[in-house]
């Protein structure tokens, strides 16, 4: 087979792959885990309140009686003290485009608004008073900080006093130690529970390869159904294990965290449509027994915020959350994706930029094949040098083609030549490209990370267009038209290495292959601009690995020219 037949199949294959691993092979082993709590019993849902689609975000933080402020380096926001709800919270070090006086990015609103989404916790009992949504708890204090946390306490009037103690780091981690104090004189028996709702249709990026809504971990596996698995449903159990679960978006996190030796029971649910959309993740552990005069503690947490992989990782090893790492979706390379992403992280520290960090990887990866893609480039030097012998045995044996293959094959194997050593390179970069696609995809470190000149987001198309000549003129030209400056760079890198590269026979092949440059530029150009950059830098080296290799070649076969004239 021609190798540059190989090469066209291996690069559109890399595109293929690119995209199908994910979408016909999901990481998520959801059914099965399903399956296993179909039995359960569902778990009591609190009542939530409408929301009202006139009163907006601020209006709604107005109407409770009384807020529990919230500070810290990573977050702004407050606490109502009617339900003790969180529901008001801001990421201050995140902003909605790359502008800087773009708005802070908010991630929960109050129950009221028509974007409500907050978390409760609290406990479930029979024959007895609990707090609920409209309990006004008591608090020792208006302002919670990582140096500062608050308790808050009800009593319920018949022999219970319910205690809140809320702590956060300086992150995005809250925790929530419940006790309770039974000063009635006959026992009882209370499960604790963590309820998170979510109100509106959720928005999502709407890419197939990122997962956005129900993700979760029990029994050490991965278990994230979609929010159509959701509305076909309106009901998805989980096993009853230790584990923690929530609600993602392609860079935040809302995630329900009990205590990792215990079993819970937990759940999502589904109601109604459009804006009236109510989801809702809950859980519930076993009932505790309580006797007269004794209190029970536990300790839960809740994590609402950035899903930076460090945090996650530092969040795993202290509060022993199984694969809490899985919140980022790395997909189906995890054992690719992470490690590049930490080589890249680990880079940017010693360059003081992700692009830099992103030509200093290729480098490194190119020095880890170097050896095979010289083999390769070798063998694609000599098949170039032999090209007019092989078009010699073509026209000799053009009505055979039988034949013609046959000596076309016993030449390569009399010069040592392996006509498969073309899509080599090409092959040895798919799972280097679509792990790197994935790390600048949903890695909320490469959120808004800026290159230099017109770059300012290496996880954003390149935002020129060579049909308003990069800016020139004043026009903006749709979305399908938007060819920037760094895919063209792409195209042309590619186009010159094809020129390095041994040219089909075949007419077909040829014209096939000389449409590849423009269509992979058409085709990145809508792909976060830190791959683009990747691909364009990968074949500038390639491109002078290849030269060298080929002159290299060529100088060898004219000194035995000159030596066999002698």
């Amino acid at each position: 087979m021609n190798d540059q037949k190989n090469l066209i199949i291996a690069a559109v294959l890399s595109v293929a792959i690119l995209f199908g691993f994910q979408y016909l092979f999901p990481s998520t082993p959801q059914k099965g885990a399903n399956q296993q709590t179909e039995q359960q019993a569902p778990l009591p849902q609190p009542t939530p309140q409408p929301a009202s689609q006139t009163m907006t975000r601020e209006e709604g933080l107005k109407i409770a009686p009384r807020r529990l402020l919230i500070q810290s380096e990573s977050v702004k926001g407050s606490i109502n003290l009617e339900g003790a709800l969180l529901d008001d919270l801001t990421l201050v070090k995140y902003r909605e485009t790359v502008d800087p006086q773009s708005p802070e990015i908010i991630l929960l609103s109050p129950q009221t608004t028509p974007h409500a989404y907050y978390a409760r916790f609290g406990w479930v009992g029979t024959q007895v008073s609990v707090p609920n949504e409209k309990t006004v708890w008591q608090t020792n204090g208006l302002n919670l900080t990582p140096q500062t946390p608050v308790t808050l306490t009800w009593d319920n009037g018949q022999g219970l006093v319910f205690h809140q103690l809320i702590s956060i780091d300086e992150h995005y981690m809250f925790s929530i130690t419940q006790k309770v104090t039974n000063t009635g004189s006959a026992p009882v028996a209370l499960s604790p529970q963590g309820f998170l709702a979510r109100q509106g249709e959720p928005k999502s990026s709407g890419f197939f390869i990122l997962h956005e809504g129900p993700v979760g971990v029990f029994n050490g596996k991965l278990n994230d159904p979609s929010y159509d698995d959701l509305s076909k449903t309106g009901l998805i159990q989980n096993p009853k294990s230790p584990g923690w679960f929530g609600l993602t978006d392609k860079y935040w996190l809302t995630a329900l965290v009990p205590d990792p030796k215990a079993d819970i029971s937990s759940s999502y649910t589904r109601q109604g449509t459009g804006e009236a959309t109510l989801i809702t993740a809950i859980y519930q552990r076993d009932p505790l027994n309580l006797e007269p005069g004794k209190s029970i503690e536990i300790t839960d947490h809740f994590f609402a915020g950035a899903k930076v992989l460090r945090l996650l990782d530092g969040y795993e090893e202290t509060i022993g959350m199984n694969h809490f790492d899985l919140a980022v979706d790395f997909g189906w390379f995890y054992f690719l994706t992470k490690p590049i992403f930490y080589a890249l992280e680990f880079l940017k520290g010693f360059l003081g930029n992700f692009g830099l960090a992103i030509l200093a990887l290729t480098v490194l990866i190119k020095l880890l094949f170097f050896p095979l893609a010289n083999k390769s480039y070798e063998s694609m030097g000599k098949m170039k040098i032999l090209q007019p012998e092989i078009e010699k045995i073509r026209e000799r044996y053009a009505d055979d083609r039988m034949k013609m293959n046959e000596k076309v094959m016993e030449m390569y194997k009399k010069e040592k030549v392996n006509p498969m050593a073309g899509c080599l390179p090409m092959i040895i970069q798919i799972p280097v490209f679509f792990a790197l696609y994935k790390v600048l995809f949903v890695s909320i470190e490469m959120r808004q990370a800026p290159f230099y000149g017109w770059i300012h987001d290496l996880s954003a198309p390149d935002p020129t267009t060579i049909f308003n000549l990069f800016g020139l003129i004043p026009w903006d030209p749709p979305s399908f038209l938007m060819i920037g400056a760094w895919p063209i760079i792409m195209g042309i890198t590619m186009f010159l290495q094809q020129k390095l590269s041994p040219p089909p026979a075949d007419p077909t092949q040829a014209k096939m292959f000389l449409f590849m440059p423009p269509f992979f530029t058409y085709l990145l150009a809508q792909f976060p601009a830190g791959l683009v950059i990747y691909w364009a830098w990968n074949n500038t080296l390639s491109i002078a690995q290849q030269w060298l290799i080929m002159r290299r070649a060529e100088g060898k076969k004219a000194k035995h020219a000159k030596r066999d004239a002698v």
